[in-house]
Formats: C-alpha cells, structure tokens, sequence
C-alpha cells in the first residue's frame, strides 16, 4: 500500500454520513487521519460513526446557511486546532426540465452545490494560509463539464469547476492545493440510481451498456481513493485540475 503521509491530519468533510462522503471518510481512517464528518440528519451520521468503528468525529450542520457555515468551521477549528484537508462534497439534485423548474429550486441548488463550498472553501483557507498549507477538494459530475442530468444541478456544478481553478491559482503560492473530482455515475446504497434501477430496471441496464465503456456503476470507493490521493504530498503537482472517475462515461477527449 502506498503511505501517504496523512496520518494525524485533519480532515472535514461535508455530506460525509453516507455515499460519497462516507466512503471518502472510511479511506481517511484507515490512513490514519482524523476525520470529522459534517451533515444536516444526526442518524445518519450517527450510524456512519458507528460504521467506521467510532473513529471519526460529527458535527449535525445544515450547510445552506452561511450562519452555520460559520459555525461548522468555528467548532472544527475549537476541535482540531487547524483543517488540512477540507472535501466539499455534500450536494444534491432538484427540478426538471428548465422551463418546468421555479427559480426558488434554481437559488436552492446553487445554495447547497455551489455557494456552501465557496464559503466554506474561503473560511479554511484563512485557517490555512496559517499553516503554509492545505488541500481542497470539489466533488463535482462530469455532467458540470458537459451536458446531462438535471440544469439546476449541471448549473451549480459548473460554476465549481470553474470557481476550483480561480481559487486554485489564487491560494496555491500560499502552499494550499484546490481540485475537483468530476465522478460519472456511482451506485450507493442512498443514491438516485438505485431508485432508478427499481423503477426501471431493463432501461438502467440498458443505459449501462450504452453510456457507460467500463460496463457497470462506478463505486464510492473509487471516488474515495482519488480523493487521498488528491489530499496527499504525492499530487503536489496537480493544482486547479478536475479530474473525471467515471469509467470512461464522460464524452470530453481531455
């Protein structure tokens, strides 16, 4: 196994008590990190602590508003005494077709994809600057790179792409590294998919088999080793990138 010196740093992750975020938690824990897991349902991130042996710390925040933003990153700071690495990966999608789809569900995606990762990304970076380092990780789609999927959702993770680079340039002489991660299509026990693959089983094989080379779903895992990867020493020389883990889903040739 490749070391990546992430033992005893401090990690916060959003949206970290299922999906995603939790499997991003468990690779964090066996490299020895401390990990604290913030989320709006205390059940779920109650049981993600007991999933990954207690060994993670939570924090029950709803991270639409800028208040508790605020104070998500003023108690990780009173916990931890500094953030290393902070993964924006909470998000979520709303709506329909464009035209269909009221301009409060538009303000509301934007809220939880884009503009908590903004602020939350400016908050530790103060923190950071401190310390002469630091990584940031946006968990994107690669249907914010091309079109696909819902407007409102494709929207939001467009415009964090594209925030990643801009902070990514601004921050990286400070010694702080800013990514995204751009996953295809990722099967979890909690997510859209398997809703879908209930309801239709016989069209998700079929949109499997067409959209997706690699022939199956990509797992939370797969997102998750990218993840230390892109938190460790061993990236430095990636800065501003997104990277899409997709299993060759994505259309783009670059």
């Amino acid at each position: 196994m490749m070391d990546l010196h992430l033992k005893g740093k401090n990690i916060l992750i959003t949206g970290g008590s299922k999906g995603i975020g939790k499997a991003i938690a468990e690779v964090f824990v066996v490299e020895g990190a401390d990990v604290t897991l913030a989320a709006r349902n205390i059940d779920y991130l109650e049981e993600a602590k007991e999933d990954l042996g207690g060994k993670v710390k939570i924090i029950q925040t709803d991270i639409t508003e800028k208040s508790e933003r605020e104070n998500l990153m003023r108690k990780f700071i009173e916990n931890q005494g500094s953030i290393d690495v902070l993964i924006n990966n909470a998000g979520g999608s709303n709506g329909g077709k464009i035209c269909e789809t009221s301009m409060d569900l538009f303000y509301e995606a934007m809220e939880l994809n884009y503009f908590s990762a903004v602020h939350l990304s400016k908050l530790a970076v103060d923190h950071m600057k401190k310390n002469g380092s630091g990584s940031i990780i946006n968990i994107t789609s690669i249907y914010g790179r091309e079109s696909g999927g819902k407007a409102t959702y494709n929207n939001a993770k467009s415009a964090l792409i594209s925030f990643t680079k801009s902070l990514a340039d601004e921050v990286i002489s400070s010694g702080i590294r800013v990514n995204s991660i751009a996953p295809g299509s990722i099967l979890h026990e909690t997510g859209n998919w398997i809703k879908r693959i209930e309801q239709d089983p016989e069209g998700m094989e079929k949109f499997v088999q067409t959209q997706i080379p690699a022939g199956r779903f990509g797992k939370p895992e797969e997102i998750a080793n990218v993840v230390a990867f892109l938190a460790s020493e061993k990236s430095s020389w990636i800065v501003g990138a997104s990277i899409n883990v997709d299993g060759g889903q994505s259309k783009m040739n670059f």
